[in-house]
């Protein structure tokens, strides 16, 4: 029964694993693409931060209602068109009320994010969160019917839009303002630069929004007040503990402005933040995996049983994620070689191991916060939470005005390794998991191993370079595949490997 639990959830993040993944890196190409058409450093460095305040805002009107969401629904005692519908009403009024306001304030707003000149940058991005905030109830509805293709389908339609819109104001215009003029100056204006990122994302969240009007729809519009009141109560502590967590990925970056780095602060958020997306497939798969596994949680009759599936589900992760840390380390120098980032943002390079190793604390966390939301103490991961931000703050103030982003990375990475550590004794006390330790610190080992050997062993030949360590990808494949594949069922490969009993 685990394994096939197992193969429904590897099933479910392969499709929203390939969805998120294409979607995210089709989205990412606009990083290398921002590197070569942006002006300078600077202006990215304005997107970086401003995208910090609209994650930290989104997290702020959604308010844990998603996982809500998924807590009721799952209920025998409740309709699951009335927590749908309930949950749906109370995200929109909220959502509807921040936009009003956003955009009445966008000018007081945008002196105190330091970028007065611009005010509709605020009103802008403030529109589209509260479109976003509101359309995660019905892509949550989608993933509680299991419809990760439809949900897919309507994520990957944001990003080519938003993507499309990029190449029309960035590349297009200019194009046909040197040889049509006639054809955009009624409305296209060279000078405004990167103001049209802002522009690009309302266009695309709003159609976004037009095609979710079907699921919208889709049910009889019925508020529960009692109803919302229970959801509440549970949501409220994971509202504390989304914005605690959602600081803890952007605080750097809504504080670097602040840090007393001067003119040259915001190239240095530009840089942090391109080099940043580098190792944006570390979180693509963290993403993915997350949309599958919290419903899977939720779903499973708890037991023994349910156990063995978390602790599978652990392995797999771990075992994937330092795979993936080992190809980006190992082959990141493609990145110069291919002029995908522009040569202003190469210093920053050397940051993605550390950032890569965050993530993958930050999925092993997400892993083990199954305790506390399946027992209702969510306000464990609030004060989780709260530590890691404590951590944050005090590195960016302690090191960013000496170190610059070093400081922002290496706090980070503090930041993770101990609410992963905390969370993992605490739940070792109240919903205790066996949790395979030595299969996680083996492959730990492996990975460290590996990565060691790439750095002392190398030649003058690049290519030869290239050769050794993809040999050392073979071998972590070839590791998994004797001790953790089952092999045997898998033509060919059945001949050259026994599984390991």
């Amino acid at each position: 029964m685990a394994q096939k639990q197992m193969k429904s959830l590897a099933k479910d993040t392969a499709i929203y694993g390939v969805s998120t993944i294409v979607g995210k890196f089709v989205n990412w190409l606009l990083v290398p693409y921002y590197t070569h058409v942006l002006a300078q450093a600077a202006d990215y460095g304005i997107v970086t931060n401003l995208y910090a305040w609209t994650a930290l805002l989104l997290v702020i009107l959604t308010y844990g209602m998603e996982t809500g969401l998924f807590r009721f629904i799952n209920k025998e005692t409740e309709s699951p068109e009335r927590v749908y519908s309930t949950s749906m009403i109370s995200v929109g009024t909220t959502s509807l009320i921040f936009g009003i306001l956003i955009v009445i304030f966008s000018p007081q707003v945008a002196v105190w994010l330091k970028n007065p000149a611009h005010p509709e940058y605020i009103w802008m991005l403030g529109i589209s969160v509260s479109l976003d905030a509101f359309a995660c109830i019905p892509f949550a509805y989608l993933r509680y019917r299991k419809m990760p293709i439809r949900f897919a389908s309507i994520k990957l339609l944001y990003v080519l839009l938003n993507v499309g819109f990029n190449l029309f104001f960035f590349t297009v215009c200019p194009f046909l303002m040197k040889h049509a003029p006639a054809t955009v100056s009624w409305f296209y204006d060279a000078s405004y630069g990167v103001g049209y990122v802002f522009v690009s994302n309302i266009l695309s969240t709003i159609i976004q929004t037009l095609f979710l009007l079907p699921y919208i729809l889709s049910v009889k519009f019925n508020f529960d007040k009692i109803l919302l009141k229970k959801i509440l109560r549970y949501s409220l502590p994971l509202l504390m503990l989304g914005v605690m967590g959602i600081l803890d990925q952007t605080l750097d970056k809504i504080l670097y402005p602040y840090m007393g780095r001067g003119e040259i602060g915001r190239t240095e958020l530009g840089i942090y933040g391109a080099t940043s997306k580098i190792a944006l497939i570390m979180l693509v798969f963290t993403q993915a995996f997350r949309y599958a596994y919290e419903p899977f949680v939720f779903a499973q009759k708890h037991g023994k049983e349910s156990h063995q599936s978390y602790i599978q589900a652990m392995n797999y992760f771990v075992i994937v994620s330092w795979f993936i840390f080992l190809g980006m380390i190992f082959y990141i120098d493609i990145f110069k070689f291919l002029g995908v980032l522009g040569r202003e943002y190469w210093s920053g390079l050397d940051i993605v191991p550390i950032i890569l190793v965050s993530f993958i604390f930050q999925g092993i966390y997400f892993n083990l916060s199954i305790w506390y939301k399946l027992s209702d103490k969510t306000m464990f991961g609030v004060w989780f939470a709260l530590a890691g931000t404590v951590i944050i703050i005090l590195g960016n103030v302690l090191f960013v005005p000496r170190f610059g982003y070093y400081g922002c990375v290496w706090a980070a990475f503090a930041c993770y390794f101990v609410i992963m550590t905390l969370s993992y004794f605490f739940g070792q006390k109240y919903m205790p998991i066996a949790y395979d330790l030595k299969k996680i610190g083996f492959y730990t080992l492996i990975t460290l191993i590996l990565f060691l050997l790439s750095f002392v062993i190398k030649t003058p030949y690049q290519w030869l370079n290239y050769c050794f360590k993809t040999v050392l990808m073979l071998i972590f494949v070839f590791i998994f595949i004797k001790n953790d594949l089952p092999a045997e069922k898998i033509p060919f490969l059945n001949k050259i490997f026994k599984k390991k009993y």
